[in-house]
């Protein structure tokens, strides 16, 4: 039993601390922990939580800690999922803030910075790339892509507007298909 919540500590312990970037960055590190190490969720699964988390308010790293330390733990679970997110990332900000303020724009650090950049972006292409091949299984959802790209570049949409759209959307004509069937 102990071993679970231990588990989800250092699961999601290591998953923020080596997210780089923010929340998109430590997507693919949960889905590392939660689908590929621990089996505590299918890829399928891990998808559905983050479009969940998407549509919800707040930082994707917490949401996904919360709802994936439930599902294995319960309660406990999602308090050690969030204590993992959260808490080493809030002392070393408090206890190292002066240093990491003093020393942020200095060569070496920016050197640092400039070699983890891509590799960050790289690791969210791979995860959108991994979504990307669940999100789009037919035609008409490809369709719902292209509309959406548009409409967030040419009409400078809010996502969050384009996301209370798409569920309303998928609502009204896919729910009515899984009706009839």
């Amino acid at each position: 039993m102990w071993k679970k919540y231990i588990n989800v500590l250092l699961a999601f312990t290591r998953a923020s601390n080596l997210g780089f970037g923010g929340g998109p960055a430590v997507v693919p590190l949960i889905q590392k922990e939660a689908v590929d190490r621990y089996h505590w969720m299918t890829f399928e699964e891990f998808a559905d939580a983050l479009a969940v988390g998407n549509t919800l308010p707040g930082p994707i790293a917490t949401k996904l800690a919360s709802y994936i330390g439930y599902k294995v733990a319960g309660w406990t679970g999602a308090l050690l999922a969030l204590i993992g997110t959260i808490l080493p990332t809030l002392l070393i900000t408090v206890f190292l803030g002066d240093i990491i303020t003093r020393y942020a724009n200095t060569p070496t650090v920016s050197a640092m910075l400039q070699a983890v950049r891509p590799v960050v972006v790289v690791l969210i292409a791979q995860s959108a790339y991994d979504l990307g091949k669940k999100a789009f299984p037919s035609k008409s959802t490809w369709v719902i892509g292209v509309i959406a790209l548009a409409t967030l570049y040419l009409l400078n949409l809010h996502p969050g507007i384009l996301i209370l759209i798409a569920l309303i959307f998928g609502y009204f004509v896919y729910g009515k298909q899984s009706k009839k069937a």
